[in-house]
């Protein structure tokens, strides 16, 4: 009698060209937050195709979809990503920097084998649910803007994961495991200063400065990290800097900060005092201040009832063997980062396997599942769904060992043979665990009483206001043509 990771094996391979295929039209298009149409769209269609009904424009993302196969409860949630970053442009297979569009955006974080792979265990999940007569429902959820506007927050704050039983992710990488850890809560918020034009070297008294805001702005969030928790994270870009004449006044400025700390409060707290700090260069520059909120997430709620399922899964797929030509492309890889970004990761595995992993730098092993909570600086929005509902992850061999996430490295191996074998793993594990989770009201019940206790009393308490709402894509198109006049 075959297993269950044979059963699904077999199912997802029967499909595997037309998962890749997904992934890498995803890749091509890299489309960044709230703007990812075509992404969406091919998602989309491809779900239908395979059966499911598609809801579009959920919570009032533009480019946020919900998929449903089946009916009635449990419900499992598999949660997809498809954003790209900004400025990381490259060119597919090459081990050398080398964008297609300079300036232009490249999925440095691998979004595109989210998408995939999330496609590829929810279509795996219906496919087995129809040969085996199993009841309940598998929904697709397509999440955008994870890297910073943050679409599974407006869909858990708007309450679309109320009568879901358990959801699953994964996320790109260099290893091949299961997660067990929390990250920071963030804040994303943008601040624009007005000010007043004028000839800096005729008039100068005249003219007041929104750059002059910026910078006051920046000094003084700096002298602040003084005086706040270690684990704390704040960080900024001046998006605007008023213009490029040294001498003309600059009557416009804008900087987007990222506010993170391990707790929703602790980042409450710490928006509150950068909103000062933002008030307080206005006044110091007699220039006007607004602040957008831009987006936020809460912290991570692991689940180890379910992630030990998640675990025993992949133990029992195993990990993709390499290719020596995969070899060659992910030590070209690895060769190609720097010498920090080498000793980063060896420290985190330790000599001798980073020794081994710098010779063959694809991760051909299952590692061990260790149920001691860790930390994350980075923040993600699958934190706002664990807070709703249990949720576990993992996380695959997209990647060489060492590569740097959000860089054009990652970039470059978003089309690779061995990435689209780590992708499809991953959908195997979830598809694995999600089914076990269908026909298993212990385990559901095992998995719901552990979020309880790690909650210890608390509710989800959403950072985005219910009067905030996400970006339109008209309103996106509109402000791309405004900049770019």
């Amino acid at each position: 009698m075959e297993t269950l990771t044979q059963l699904i094996s077999e199912l997802v391979d029967r499909k595997s060209a037309v998962f890749t295929e997904v992934s890498d039209r995803i890749w091509e298009f890299a489309e960044t937050r709230f703007e990812e149409a075509q992404s969406a769209e091919l998602l989309e269609q491809t779900l239908r195709s395979e059966g499911f009904e598609v809801e579009r424009g959920v919570a009032g993302l533009d480019t946020g979809f919900i998929a449903s196969f089946g009916s009635g409860a449990p419900v499992i949630a598999i949660l997809g990503e498809y954003d790209a970053l900004a400025g990381l442009s490259q060119q597919a297979g090459s081990a050398d920097y080398s964008p297609i569009t300079q300036g232009g955006s490249g999925h440095g974080c691998g979004h595109n084998l989210i998408g995939g792979g999330a496609l590829t265990a929810a279509v795996a999940v219906k496919d087995y649910m129809r040969q085996h007569g199993i009841a309940g429902t598998v929904r697709y959820y397509g999440c955008p803007a994870e890297e910073s506007g943050y679409g599974k927050t407006y869909m858990a704050r708007e309450g679309l994961f109320r009568d879901v039983d358990a959801a699953f992710s994964w996320h790109p990488g260099p290893v091949n495991a299961v997660m067990h850890g929390s990250s920071n809560a963030v804040t994303h918020a943008t601040f624009h200063f007005r000010g007043r034009s004028s000839h800096a070297a005729a008039s100068p008294h005249l003219g007041r400065s929104a750059l002059d805001a910026v910078e006051l702005m920046n000094v003084g969030v700096n002298y602040m990290r003084e005086h706040m928790i270690s684990e704390a994270r704040v960080h900024y870009a001046i998006t605007n800097s008023g213009g490029l004449a040294p001498n003309v006044v600059q009557p416009e400025a804008e900087v987007t900060y990222l506010i993170r700390a391990p707790r929703t409060s602790q980042v409450r707290e710490l928006y509150a005092r950068v909103q000062d700090i933002a008030r307080g260069a206005a006044l110091m520059t007699q220039t006007q201040m607004t602040c957008r909120l831009e987006g936020a997430c809460a912290n991570l709620i692991p689940n180890a009832a379910l992630e030990r399922v998640m675990h025993k899964y992949m133990t029992e797929l195993g990990a993709p063997a390499a290719t020596e030509e995969e070899i060659r492309f992910a030590k070209a890889i690895y060769d190609s980062t720097s010498a920090e970004d080498k000793a980063s990761a060896a420290a985190q595995i330790g000599k001798q396997l980073a020794a081994e992993l710098s010779e063959r730098p694809i991760a051909e092993f299952i590692a061990p599942y260790v149920e001691k909570l860790s930390t994350m600086a980075a923040s993600t929005d699958v934190a706002d769904v664990s807070w709703n509902v249990p949720t576990a992850q993992c996380t695959t061999a997209t990647w060489a060992f060492g590569t740097p996430f959000h860089t054009w490295q990652a970039v470059a191996q978003g089309q690779s043979s061995y990435a689209h074998k780590a992708m499809l793993l991953a959908g195997k594990v979830m598809a694995c665990a999600a089914i076990e989770a269908l026909q298993s009201a212990e385990l559901l019940a095992q998995a719901k009483t552990e979020l309880l206790e790690r909650l210890d009393g608390e509710s989800y308490d959403c950072l985005v206001p219910s009067d905030c709402r996400p970006p339109r894509l008209a309103e996106l198109a509109e402000t791309a043509a405004r900049l770019f006049a």
